[in-house]
């Protein structure tokens, strides 16, 4: 999953349900070329040159037979055509949540298609998320590494400085996050535009070094391959499934591009430049063996080496920017939904809601970028860690399609099964494979991924438990709204706003404000911000008002998944005058016990996730100076 936000950078807007305006199309088109296939983009890089070095056990060039060649580089062709054209582009594009795409949304839909929501929806939610992060950290280390390496062939005498220069494109890419890249967006479609059609016609040049590359499009080569060499046959496919990570993408950004513009830009563009680029490297390497080393760059003459290296860089930069972004992205839905705390979301642009930077979940990437390259040093070993997550979150999309299919489309289920069990079958001997490589670094994306789900875990149930905590011991909201209207209590003037998770409760911090200041004000609003399984909500009928009695009243502020929830901005947009608001919010300071609902190690989880989340202020976009907060002590 990657890059929901940099298409609203570029300010093509959303495509309404998948298919944009007439004056719109070629834009969106051209948008998507840069955003959604950054990192499809960036395969041939490594993809082949790792998926030979796999068959050829590293053995080198010199194992390196014909059938080996054609057998890879069919497989390649094929993965493209079934997991990308049919199983994305095809199919999955279609399952749309109000225009939005990607593996929450897809959650919304299933758990929507059934009726109600259910644990195994929100764990494979999770998981699919926690999978997606590990992609998140491994695609810009093993891009930029794989286009620095290329400065390898320019002079051995850079070869020193190939972890200094990728560390330091690294740190700058992660740097400029905070700035926002409405400024830089604008060119990417061109700029892998241009990289496709250099790739395309590289491929071209070398096609005819060995015209019999061409028999590569029959998908028996590769069945063969795989048949007659066994183990080794396991392990390249493992390495042929990196020409096809970044195609979830396709799906995580249909809402800002819609179904037209991107099946377009793939079918008529992206796919057969991909295509020409590896049957190019297959035949040059048909022909010349000792270019095992580096295939993709060895396409070019010497003069253009430099060159290349620098549009790879610049290709990769983007591809990695992509699915930066993507982590931001997703990440705010797992806050909104309750799997993931508050963490401080800063908007770069006025105008452009995509445009976010969450400080917290980018430098945790950074850092953990930078140990990936320290650790694994070269693109080639990092190759054996990257595709497992990608693989098993493919393999989450397609269970979780199957009851979208069922269930809301209204298939019937012997067709659902037809339909996607090729496409499950196919993922499960990818993943297999895959796994034939966690010894070699292939443990890194799990672990990773454990450590995530692990974390979204405990906090959804956490919260829920605190949830219910709260809500012990507190009287019906009607009985106290009485007590206090019939009460001696001073009244001040203005109004207070308190916010509460529960609209049917009294909130924490309004028993304390009148436990302890002992005063009521002369208009008390009882405020619950709703988060519905939608990715956006109207401004018509996003507030609601109810009048419980002379001094009290309730309002329900809805936001969808995908939106910031800016309070007061929603509020006064309804008609509220805000001049003589406090908003008062409870602040809770939580101590872990051996008899609390959580066993101990899940409460040294949670306790620090909810002092690490931002304040509910920052949060709700709430002025500091109208927020007064009030603290409770509570045993978890």
């Amino acid at each position: 999953m990657a890059a929901t936000g940099i298409s609203e950078r570029m300010g093509v807007g959303p495509a309404e349900h998948g298919h944009a305006a007439p004056t719109s199309f070629w834009a969106l088109t051209l948008g998507s070329i840069g955003v959604v296939y950054g990192d499809i983009g960036t395969s041939p890089l490594y993809a082949l040159k790792e998926s030979l070095a796999a068959a050829t056990g590293h053995a080198g060039a010199g194992s390196l037979t014909r059938e080996m060649v054609i057998g890879v580089v069919s497989l390649i062709l094929w993965a493209l055509i079934i997991i990308v054209t049919l199983k994305y582009v095809a199919i999955v594009l279609r399952a749309d949540n109000n225009g939005e795409g990607g593996t929450l949304s897809l959650v919304t839909l299933a758990q929507r298609a059934l009726g109600h929501s259910t644990g195994a929806t929100i764990v494979l939610g999770m998981v699919g998320a926690s999978l997606f992060y590990g992609d998140a950290i491994i695609t810009p280390a093993i891009s930029v590494l794989s286009a620095v390496e290329g400065l390898k062939l320019v002079t051995p005498a850079f070869d020193p400085y190939v972890i200094p220069l990728s560390l330091a494109i690294l740190i700058g890419l992660f740097a400029v996050q905070r700035h926002g890249t409405a400024s830089v967006a604008m060119f990417f479609g061109p700029i892998t535009a241009f990289w496709f059609a250099i790739m395309g016609l590289g491929g071209l040049m070398h096609i005819l070094d060995d015209p019999g590359i061409i028999s590569a499009i029959n998908p028996v080569h590769g069945l063969s391959f795989l048949v007659s060499h066994g183990t080794a046959g396991l392990f390249a496919l493992g390495a042929v499934f990196l020409s096809v990570t970044g195609a979830e993408a396709l799906y995580a950004d249909l809402g800002h591009f819609g179904r037209s513009p991107i099946r377009t830009a793939w079918l008529g563009f992206v796919l057969p430049a991909l295509a020409l680029n590896y049957l190019g490297q297959g035949a040059m390497l048909l022909a010349h063996p000792e270019h095992l080393e580096n295939p993709f760059f060895l396409l070019y003459p010497s003069w253009a080496l430099l060159p290349m290296v620098i549009l790879a860089t610049v290709a990769t930069i983007i591809a990695s920017q992509a699915v930066i972004t993507g982590a931001f992205s997703i990440s705010q839905q797992a806050m909104q939904l309750g799997v993931l705390p508050r963490f401080r979301v800063l908007r770069t642009s006025e105008t452009e809601k995509g445009q976010i930077y969450i400080p917290y979940i980018n430098w945790l990437l950074l850092v953990a970028v930078i140990v990936l390259v320290v650790m694994f040093e070269t693109s080639s070993a990092l190759a054996a860690a990257y595709g497992i997550a990608v693989t098993g979150d493919m393999v989450i999309t397609t269970c979780l399609l199957f009851v979208v299919a069922w269930k809301f489309w209204r298939w019937s289920p012997v067709v659902t099964a037809l339909v996607l069990a090729p496409f499950f079958v196919i993922e499960l001997i990818f993943l297999g494979a895959n796994a034939l490589k966690i010894p070699q670094g292939g443990w890194f994306p799990l672990m990773t991924g454990a450590v995530l789900f692990t974390l979204m875990w405990v906090w959804r149930k956490g919260s829920r438990l605190l949830a219910e905590i709260s809500h012990q011991g507190r009287p019906p909201l009607p009985e106290f709204i009485r007590t206090a209207e019939s009460s001696p209590v001073p009244r001040v003037p203005g109004t207070a706003m308190f916010l509460t998770g529960n609209a049917q409760d009294v909130p924490a911090a309004l028993l304390h404000n009148l436990k302890h200041n002992k005063v009521l004000h002369d208009q008390n609003v009882i405020l619950t911000v709703v988060t519905e399984e939608v990715p956006h909500l109207p401004e018509e009928g996003r507030v609601t008002t109810e009048k419980l009695s002379n001094r009290f009243s309730r309002v329900i502020v809805r936001f969808g998944f995908m939106e910031s929830p800016n309070l007061p901005r929603a509020l006064r947009e309804a008609g509220f005058d805000l001049e003589n608001v406090s908003f008062f919010l409870s602040r809770r300071a939580l101590q872990p016990s051996r008899q609390s609902g959580l066993p101990l190690w899940q409460d040294n989880i949670f306790i620090p996730l909810a002092r690490s989340a931002s304040d509910a202020s920052d949060h709700f976009c709430i002025p500091e100076d109208r927020a007064v907060e009030v603290g409770e002590r509570i045993t978890i």
